[in-house]
């Protein structure tokens, strides 16, 4: 599935969405940063988000440098982009963080803090 343009629905909180442009990569991800910091990927994108090399500060500013109101992630989370609902999997092959994602579109959405914990 190709990048949305429209305004997604963050799965965890059901705030709007903002789209954050990464300079480097030259695509929008979509952050959750008037509720709770949370990041959803179109399908294909979290791929480049995985090179260490990659320049991502506009969605570290956007998505990890704030303080956000906490989530109950155990409950069960919608995909923003196509309405299925998403499944937890471990992002990779340590086990060490879970995020969701939807079978359906391929889409994966980051709690708070994930990212920088993947990253580390």
């Amino acid at each position: 599935m190709a990048d949305s343009h429209h305004i997604l629905t963050c799965p965890a909180c059901g705030e709007d969405m903002q789209k954050v442009f990464v300079t480097s990569l030259g695509i929008n991800i979509d952050v959750c940063t008037k509720g709770c910091g949370g990041i959803f990927f179109d399908n294909r994108e979290f791929k480049k988000f995985e090179n260490l090399d990659s320049n991502i500060d506009e969605v570290i500013e956007a998505a990890e440098n704030n303080d956000f109101e906490p989530v109950d992630e155990s409950l069960d989370r919608i995909c923003p982009a196509c309405g299925a609902k998403m499944v937890k999997n471990f992002a990779n092959r340590f086990k060490e963080v879970q995020i969701d994602e939807c079978y359906n579109c391929g889409g994966k959405f980051l709690d708070h803090g994930e990212l920088t914990k993947l990253r580390g």
